[in-house]
This record gives C-alpha cells, structure tokens and sequence, in this order.
C-alpha cells in the first residue's frame, strides 16, 4: 500500500492572502516548514543561507499583518529576502536562484509587485522608505511602509543620515532592526555594543512592557507613564538613541517568537508616525552548522545537508583574493607603518591571515566605505602606508573620499579591489563595471589590471612602492592558476608587456581577458599585448606599435564608455596617429545573474566572441 504524502501548511501557500487564512496557532509550524523548504533549496542551488535562515518568523509575521504588497516591505540589501520570495509567488523558483535565467539573488521589482524597489547595497532601507512615505503623505488610505535592516547595516552613515531626517519630518515609516550580531563578518563598533547593553538590559524591558501592558488602554495615564519611563530610563539603561532621533523605540524581542511578533506588529500597525522596532534573532536559526559557522555559511555554494560541506570543493583554486593574503602578510613582516583597512570585507578580501597575524594592524571599520577610505588618508598623513582592501562596487560609494582625501593630497594609499569586472551569480548590483572609468578620471592615480596571479603579486608591490596613491584591480576567483610565487618587485610603472608579436592587428588587453584573446591572436597572426598599466598608459608601446599595425582592438572587463579603451583612443587623437580603433568591453546596460562564463558569451567576450569581433573590424 503506498504511503500517503503528509499535507504540509506551505503547500497551500502561494501569496500572502494564502499566508493571511492560516490560524495563528499554526505558524510556527509553518515557519519550521518555511525554514525546511528554505534549507532544502539552498543546500542544492546555493545562495545566502544564514541570513535567511534568521529571518523566517519576522517575514512570516510580516506579511500576516501586513496588506503586501499595497504595504511595502523594503528589505536592506536585500540576502534575506529569500523567505520573502517564498511566500510571494515564487516558491517553486527558488531553487533557479542566482542562476541566468532564474530568480535574481535580490528583490527585484521588475521580479514581483511584492518587491517595492530593487536593491543589493546596504544601507538604503531607510532613506528609500522615508522617500516613499513623504510621497504618500497625503494620500487616502496611504500603504504602510516598514523597512527591514540589520545591525550591520544599521552603522552604516547612510543609515543614520535616514534616521536623522526620517525623526526630524515624522515620516509615518516603521523601522523593523533585525539584530543578530553580525552582517557579513561579525560587527564592529560602539553600535554593536550600544545594542548588546539594550538586549542586556531586561529590567528596562520588564518595566516597559508591564507598564504599557497595564496602563496602555488610558491616555491620560499613558501620557504620565510615558513621561515617567523616559525619567527611569536613566537610571535602568542609557539614553535610547533612536528615540533622541525621534523615534517610539519598541524591544528588544525575540525574532523567533511568531506569535508575539504578530501581536507586535498588529500593534504597531495601528501607530502613526516614526517608529523603532528591535527584533533579536539567531543567524543561521534552525541549521546546526549555520548556527555555528556563521561566517562562512552566509553565502554558500551547494552543500551536504548532513554535514554543512561544500560539494565539489576538496582541490582549492588559488583565487586572487589568495594572492593578495600571500603578498600582505609578506609585506607586513618587512614593513612595520603597513596597515591594512577593509569596510566589512576582511575575510572576503582575504585578509583573515593578516588579521590573526598582526591583529593590531587590522582595521575592519564595519559597512562605512566612506571612513574607511578617509581614515586610510589620516593614516598615510602620520607617515603609515595603508591598504585598503575593497570590492569594486562598494568603491562606487566612497567615490568623493578618493578625490578629495586621497587623490588631491597625493597620499600614500593601495586600493587593493577585489571582485572586479563581472562577478556573475550576484548580478548587476555587485559587478565591478565601472572602476576604471570612473577612477582614470581622476588626478595622480597610478591604475593597474593584472593578466594572472604572479602579475597581481608585482602590482601589488610596484603600487606600495610607489608614491602616491594607486590601485591593482582583480576579478573574484582565480585566473590562469599558474601561481608559482614568482614575488618580483620591480615592475616599472607604465610598462605594457608585448605576449605575442604578429603584424597588421594589435590586440590590447587589459586585465584578465588576456587569456580569452589568444585564440584570435593566433588565427589573425595579430599581435597581443599585456597592456598592465591604465593609467599611466604605455605611450611609447602604442606609438611604436601604431607605426606597424593598421588596427588596434582593446579588450576590458570594464565598461567601454570611459574605461581603458577610451584612454587608448583619447591618445591616438591627441597624438594624431592614423590607426583604425575598436573598443571591445561591458555593454551599456545593466548585466543579468549567471556565471561569469555564461555572461561573458553572452556579451561577445569569451574567445569565439571576441574572435568574430576582430574579424569584423578589420574585414
């Protein structure tokens, strides 16, 4: 006899209204349900996993109270958002996750009506809800707007810049923080541990609960007990900050609670104005080895349900992230005034090697790009050689501290960007388009775009060396893998490397595609070029080479419009050298998830691709 298939509460979930018909008794059995569906999918598919494992209770609770999506959730950065999209319409996609042609790894809101705004940098919640709020203003029967932000978010200076005004004009938003003590590191700062004293503090929330619970039904009184608790506050914990900001701070409560997180949230439903809500929750909740190993199970690839294991992952590629570790710590053990910078990025970046070894050395500044890399220019200012260590499409927000604080004083600071170019799975929000073009704009930047793995290690010396300010900028993952420790040190700035010399068509490479221009080097009989430097160009190369080449063809990982190619053509016009010039690059669109091999055949850039470009160009 064939077993029968146990009913789950999911199965007859699809969309919030469906969510809205479950009894409230029933939800924690269907958050336990959400969470198993949530595990099963990731451990196959991979994606942001400890994250959204935190989070079920409040999203369930969320959309229960909430008229989603006439009501607007707006989800800060946005990794948690799976179980949101589970329970938005797109539960049986989930596992096309971060795959072309799937789901988008973020909310997307030409994804689902349910996803108010698109996002995947931090710290935006705020500033976007208090926008939309003063739109709505005046509206009859205007949506609730709530927006979802974690801790580490929170510190972010955007954040706090939403805070201040948010308070100050009484924008009708509530704030939801969902606190877990970490972001993608663990969290840094005296807001952590502002956090950890409220959390601590449970007589001030004994006392406030009892005191709303008996006394809240009676305005008068209430208006008394309010003004009572803020006087007791003082004595039971510090000065509530956000409440200084203007905001009615709810919490600290349990985010794992569901039912108590509905009673809340029905509450605060019917409240107008700014208010604060400060959930407490568990990253990794309800997955043994999430829970321990926070850090590396916050994105993942496929995994061993039974073990937490990586499949596929026992023969190690060197990733250029490696290699930066590798030269770091050599360089800090022959220079005591290195210090390395990194905004929430250490491990990521690679710098977990040196943290262990010179921790006094080490400064992760949490999710605040714009102090990091002003705090780099203070460091250099007092005689130390700082390094920042940054993805390339965090870089974008700390674009004014690199000119003002950086370039204009010609400081003594290596940008070491990781992650540029096309990332891939996580889309257009994180690929590193725009680095080159919109650093080559600016004064006494030396620019750098290693080919392989021993060339980044030499850059990384010729930039430290140098004096001024300058960046080696290197894709996620690894290259060539023919990382041999070759550590030279005396790369001369500005110099191109000639890898093949043919005739008729040179072929300019800049950074890691040099590999995917060989196969139309060798069938054109064309000459390729390792150009190394963007700025400073290799002028001399590219006049000799226009002598005996009819076409130039640069290649980048980059966007054309402004990039490497452009400074090649910005030469040959100001030199008015006679050769025929084609810009192989980044289109000028934003680019899909998927791997970064896909999306390289998709825009012409892998070897076939670029083999039929030139083809074109010089036939």
């Amino acid at each position: 006899m064939e077993e029968k298939k146990t009913e789950k509460i999911l199965d007859d979930i699809n969309f919030p209204a469906d969510l809205k018909k479950t009894p409230l008794e029933k939800l924690p059995e269907l958050c336990k349900e959400v969470r198993n569906f949530l595990i099963e999918s990731v451990s196959q598919s991979g994606g942001h996993f400890g994250s959204n494992l935190g989070v079920v209770e409040l999203t369930v609770a969320l959309h229960y109270i909430f008229d989603t999506p006439k009501d607007i959730l707006i989800w800060d950065v946005g990794h948690q958002a799976y179980p949101h999209k589970i329970l938005t319409g797109r539960k049986e996609k989930l596992h096309t996750i971060r795959k072309k042609g799937g789901l988008a790894p973020f909310p997307k809101k030409t994804e689902s009506e349910y996803d108010a705004c698109s996002v995947g940098h931090t710290s935006t919640s705020i500033s976007c809800a208090c926008g939309m709020a003063i739109a709505n203003k005046n509206k009859k029967n205007a949506p609730q707007i709530v927006a979802v932000i974690g801790d580490g978010a929170l510190a972010g200076g955007m954040a706090f810049e939403a805070l201040n005004h948010a308070g100050d004009i009484k924008a009708d938003i509530l704030v939801v923080l969902n606190d877990n003590k970490m972001s993608i590191a663990p969290n840094v700062g005296g807001l952590e541990k502002y956090l950890t004293r409220l959390i601590s503090s449970q007589s001030f929330v004994r006392f406030r609960n009892k005191g709303r619970k008996i006394l809240g039904r009676i305005p008068v009184i209430q208006r008394f007990a309010r003004r009572a608790e803020k006087q007791a506050k003082g004595m039971l914990v510090p000065s509530t900050l956000f409440e200084q900001l203007g905001f009615e701070y709810y919490g600290p409560i349990d985010g794992h609670d569901v039912k108590t997180l509905v009673e809340v949230l029905e509450n605060l439903k019917k409240i107008k104005g700014p208010r604060f809500l400060h959930v407490v929750t568990k990253k990794g909740k309800g997955y043994a080895q999430a829970e321990k190993d926070e850090l590396s199970l916050h994105a993942t690839a496929p995994f061993d349900l039974a073990t937490g294991k990586k499949n596929g992952t026992s023969a190690k590629k060197i990733t250029f992230s490696d290699v930066f570790s590798d030269w770091i710590c050599e360089k800090a053990r022959k220079d005591e005034r290195l210090r390395a910078i990194t905004p929430a990025m250490g491990d990521g970046s690679g710098l977990a090697e040196f943290r262990k070894k010179f921790p006094e050395r080490f400064f992760d500044v949490g999710i605040a790009e714009q102090h990091a890399v002003t705090f780099s220019a203070g460091l250099a200012l007092q005689g130390m050689r700082p390094v920042v260590a940054i993805y390339s499409s965090f870089l974008q927000r700390a674009y004014d501290q690199i000119i003002h604080d950086i370039a204009l004083e010609n400081l003594d600071v290596l940008f070491a960007i990781d992650r540029a170019g096309i990332v891939g799975p996580d889309g257009a929000t994180h690929n590193g388009s725009f680095d080159l073009s919109f650093l080559r704009a600016v004064p006494n930047l030396v620019i750098m775009t290693p080919s392989c793995e021993n060339e980044c290690f030499a850059m990384l010396s010729a930039g430290y060396k140098h004096n001024g300010p300058a960046v080696v900028r290197y894709p996620r993952g690894g290259g060539s893998g023919k990382y041999n420790q070759e550590k030279y040190n005396n790369l001369e700035i500005g110099k191109a490397k000639i890898i093949r010399a043919g005739k008729n068509v040179a072929i300019l490479s800049f950074g890691m595609l040099l590999e995917n221009c060989k196969k139309a080097t060798q069938e054109l009989d064309a000459t390729l070029v390792d150009m190394r430097f963007v700025k400073p160009l290799d002028e001399e190369m590219l006049k000799n080479l226009s002598q005996t080449h009819k076409y130039f063809v640069t290649i980048e990982d980059n966007v054309i419009a402004g990039g490497a190619g452009s400074a090649v053509n910005e030469f040959l016009v100001k030199e008015n050298l006679k050769v025929s010039i084609k810009n192989l690059g980044l289109p000028d669109k934003f680019l899909e998830h998927g791997t970064r091999e896909e999306l390289l055949k998709e825009i012409g850039l892998d070897e076939e691709g670029i083999l039929e470009s030139v083809k074109s160009f010089i036939s």
